[in-house]
């Protein structure tokens, strides 16, 4: 270590590390990190989600609140039933709708948990602050160069965000990676903010139907994204 007179103010010093007192700050890092690593790796997966909160909640006690953290992850143990869950609570108090579409998602779910293709079929979910507030499908469609969005969710927590979109664009990209030529999906006209950010995404709309679904008179709309740059083109 050195000191130096600081070259604008004469009344202050400037604390320099030298080159092996450098080196030995980053060998400390790097053990650090190591040792971080280490006690991870000992860490159960289905443990992972409670040490993070455990985490936050003693950061939270030491230091106050801290901006939410962020993130975009796979599946873990206990979101299929979450994607549900959320689905059928939240669509009913925004919409008022009854238990068929939450069959309806626990349908999807079931299928897509009792064996997907993970070169192909994807699910993610967006936590804010270590907790989930949403999801996102990508599964393969009846046609093989074509997948299909399912399940968008974003909790009211979360929203402003751009968590939505982000969910699109993971989507989208990881569909354009697996070789799909196009992406499509279903949806309702009453879902104005998802349709927005399908727009945003490049969606078109291609087909609409009057229904009643779900206990409500409805519009369901058929929209598709052709995936540039995919390798059937």
């Amino acid at each position: 270590m050195t000191r130096e007179r600081h070259h604008r103010d004469a009344r202050f010093q400037e604390v320099l590390l030298t080159a092996e007192g450098r080196a030995a700050a980053e060998d400390l890092d790097r053990r650090s990190r190591e040792a971080v690593t280490g006690l991870l790796a000992k860490v159960p997966r289905n443990e992972l989600g409670r040490l993070r909160e455990a985490l936050a909640t003693a950061r939270h006690a030491l230091t106050g609140p801290a901006d939410p953290e962020v993130r975009m992850r796979g599946l873990e143990p206990g979101d299929l039933g979450w994607i549900v869950q959320r689905h059928g609570a939240l669509y009913a108090r925004e919409f008022g709708w009854n238990a068929e579409f939450e069959a309806l998602v626990a349908r999807i779910v079931g299928e897509f948990g009792a064996g997907h293709d993970p070169a192909r079929e994807r699910a993610w979910i967006a936590e804010l602050d270590g907790r989930p507030v949403g999801s996102v499908m990508c599964v393969r469609d009846e046609r093989p160069d074509t997948a299909r969005l399912r399940l968008l969710l974003v909790e009211p927590e979360a929203r402003g965000r751009r968590l939505g979109e982000w969910l699109v664009r993971t989507c989208v990209d990881f569909a354009r990676e697996a070789g799909y030529r196009d992406l499509v999906l279903w949806t309702n006209d009453v879902l104005t903010s998802a349709r927005r950010i399908y727009e945003g995404a490049g969606f078109k709309l291609i087909a609409e139907k009057p229904h009643r679904g779900y206990g409500s008179p409805l519009v369901g709309q058929d929209w598709r994204l052709a995936l540039r740059g995919s390798a059937h083109d």
